[in-house]
Formats: structure tokens, C-alpha cells, sequence
């Protein structure tokens, strides 16, 4: 007998974990919709306002990004670092 009331209380907790994870699976949708609405938005409004205001359009764009410093280690071989013994 205890083991049926196990498994019908584990039977119950998975039930009702499964319409939990369905229900912030759509909360997580709906979240992330938002978001690249949101995205949109901005998106579209900041070229509107550079068309609006070109000047402080061109002083708030990042500067472009500087090359990276070239690197001064060369590739060393493990054959080379290997003790003579």
C-alpha cells in the first residue's frame, strides 16, 4: 500500500512540476519577445534621431575599435621545452 501512495505522490510532484516548467517556459517566451521588441525599438529610434541630429548622431558612435598590439611570442615547440636527460 505505501508504495502506490509513493508513487502516486511522485506521480503527483511531476505533474505539477512539468505545468510549472510549461508555464515559465512561456513567461521565458514571452520575455524574450519583448526584449527583441524592445531592441527594435531602440534601434529604429536612434536612426531616427541621427536623421533628426546628424552632429550628435556622429559624437555618440563608438570610436572605431584600434587594431589589436601585434604579439611577440612566436610559437615554441613542447619538443623544445622537453628536459635533455
Amino acid at each position: 500500500m505505501q508504495v502506490w501512495v509513493a508513487a502516486a505522490v511522485a506521480l503527483a510532484v511531476a505533474v505539477g512540476s512539468w505545468l510549472r516548467a510549461r508555464r515559465l517556459g512561456r513567461k521565458l517566451e514571452a520575455l524574450t519577445q519583448s526584449y527583441w521588441e524592445l531592441r527594435y525599438d531602440f534601434t529604429r529610434m536612434r536612426s531616427q534621431l541621427a536623421r533628426l541630429d546628424p552632429e550628435t548622431a556622429a559624437d555618440e558612435a563608438p570610436p572605431a575599435a584600434a587594431a589589436p598590439p601585434a604579439s611577440t611570442v612566436s610559437f615554441v615547440s613542447l619538443a623544445s621545452m622537453k628536459k635533455k636527460g
